[in-house]
């Protein structure tokens, strides 16, 4: 693992003003090799430092956001995949805040864009979705890009603590009301009619 982050951090010196970039690229790319957020969140720390590293993530975070937000208008199908999914794990009638979406990303094995879709239904347009995403990014990228040397190194049992330390969040911040529609709550009851 020494020799990793000696290499790593000799391509980040030698690299100049480019290898900020590639980094952000990266985060591009990231769904097309299936790596998770956090993977590459840790690897900006150990680059670049906690500052230059979380600074890199979040706008490498955000674009690949805004690449999701395009991608759903251009492939409807793929929306409809994802909000299938998304129906079968939280419930046809749930909706996230932004708060709790911050939260639910700084947990490992929950997928990035279904926490994107999250935001896109709460969201009315596009610049309402970015700073939405840009918001709930930040928790993600500070925590992993600051402590990823820390959280890399924590046996399951800390991580299985820390994840149940997050979830009291979940619950205290969701959104306080439930919207049913009309022709919802009238499913299945029929008028009796006395003759």
């Amino acid at each position: 693992m020494g020799d990793v982050n000696s290499y790593l951090l000799t391509i980040a010196e030698t690299g100049g003003f480019l290898t900020p970039l590639l980094f952000i690229g990266f985060h591009l790319l990231r769904p097309l090799f299936f790596l998770p957020v956090i993977l590459i969140c840790i690897t900006g720390g150990i680059l670049f430092g906690a500052i230059a590293g979380t600074l890199y993530s979040v706008i490498g975070i955000t674009l690949s956001s805004m690449t999701f937000y395009k991608l759903i208008q251009w492939m409807p199908g793929m929306s409809d995949k994802l909000v299938h999914v998304k129906q079968k794990l939280m419930g046809e009638r749930s909706t996230l805040t932004t708060s709790q979406v911050a939260v639910l990303r700084l947990i490992p094995f929950i997928h990035f864009h279904l926490l994107s879709l999250c935001i896109l239904e709460i969201s009315s347009s596009f610049k309402e979705y970015v700073r939405s995403s840009f918001y709930s990014n930040i928790p993600l990228a500070v925590l992993y890009t600051s402590f990823g040397k820390w959280i890399s190194s924590l046996s399951p049992v800390v991580m299985m603590a820390f994840i149940l330390l997050l979830l009291p969040f979940l619950y205290l911040l969701r959104r306080k009301q439930t919207t049913i529609k009309w022709a919802e709550f009238f499913v299945g009851k029929s008028p009796t009619v006395k003759q």
